[in-house]
């Protein structure tokens, strides 16, 4: 994949008629954001565009609703031959926010089908050759702060860079960076808020709307899991919780009731790495992993757990059953401490 620059991307997109943005299954706030965010710049320049649009394989969590421009979200579960004909027809694709194209699920083979031009934007590490441009840095604390790179001049005027944009991409970077306590925050992350802020931009009602709008089963879900659910290992500095299905219906569960859950193992002092088992209703198991330090949740999430991501969050899957998934976890820990 070639490196891509903004005096490139520009020239791409006043060659294209037909754009389609898409990230990843189960999107997050760094997906939405960094997907919206450059779908709002793309709006506010002089490009001779028929059409432009964000795609996404599933629905997402309800707290991100009120992100500016969820109203124009295609997902394509929902309208599957509307998604593959937009594929098709599309002269450039931009995907964002995951590095296979195993994330985004049935898109993933039209995708490899298309004849269109591909850019990839992301900061997940090894990332595939998916696409024929990359603006890739795994040392990036989120898609949404490379979006803001790839777009914005480094001179301090905001071309293009609308309150609108602004808001995606200041979640994309509140949320991957776990409301910026994570190592990856660097004095760029900072430069970059500071830029987003002078837009007129209201941050506190972008936390209120992600980590103050929890339904009254949300937290007693949190309550139940804190309780029952979280586990310590003993001997070593891992914790981890596991949910099943039933229980998780119990509590009335909707997607984003889990999201941010994970990190409150790594809240026990001593505690270096921490799990979640979240049963899925065809029995497959979703699991986030989270880590202090050098640990390495990505390599074992490769290669135990069909996932990947970062060093210190990943992601994977399995299809064994909820305990046995648990037992492999604990069995093969110990690898990476």
């Amino acid at each position: 994949m070639q490196a891509i620059s903004r005096p490139l991307l520009i020239k791409l997109l006043k060659q294209s008629k037909r754009v389609v943005l898409i990230s990843h299954s189960n999107p997050d706030g760094d997906a939405l954001g960094s997907s919206l965010g450059l779908y709002h710049w793309i709006k506010e320049q002089s490009f001779s565009l028929k059409s432009c649009k964000v795609m996404v394989p599933n629905s997402f969590p309800g707290f991100l609703n009120k992100l500016p421009g969820c109203r124009q979200l295609f997902i394509a579960q929902d309208q599957p031959e509307k998604a593959k004909q937009s594929i098709q027809k599309a002269d450039l694709i931009v995907l964002l926010d995951f590095n296979s194209l195993k994330r985004i699920d049935a898109l993933g083979p039209w995708v490899a089908q298309s004849k269109a031009v591909k850019i990839l934007i992301d900061h997940h590490q090894q990332p595939e050759n998916c696409a024929d441009y990359a603006f890739h840095n795994v040392q990036s604390c989120s898609t949404s702060e490379l979006v803001f790179e790839l777009t914005m001049p480094k001179s301090k005027t905001q071309v293009g860079l609308t309150r609108s944009m602004a808001a995606c991409i200041y979640t994309g970077i509140m949320t991957d960076t776990g409301n910026f306590r994570f190592s990856s925050v660097r004095a760029k992350t900072h430069a970059i808020v500071a830029r987003l802020l002078e837009t007129g931009l209201e941050q506190h009602k972008i936390h209120e709307m992600v980590y103050d709008n929890y339904s009254f089963e949300r937290m007693q879900l949190l309550g139940f899991g804190l309780h029952n659910k979280l586990k310590c290992l003993p001997g070593i500095p891992v914790a981890y919780f596991s949910f099943s299905h039933a229980e998780l219906k119990s509590y009335h569960y909707s997607k984003g009731d889990l999201e941010g859950v994970v990190n409150y193992g790594l809240s026990i002092a001593g505690i270096k790495v921490c799990a979640l088992f979240n049963e899925q209703e065809d029995r497959s198991v979703r699991i986030s992993f989270r880590s202090k330090a050098r640990i390495d949740v990505n390599r074992f999430a490769r290669k135990y757990f069909q996932g990947g991501g970062h060093i210190n969050a990943a992601g994977g899957k399995s299809m064994l059953s909820l305990n046995k998934s648990v037992e492999r976890f604990i069995q093969h820990i110990h690898e990476i401490l």
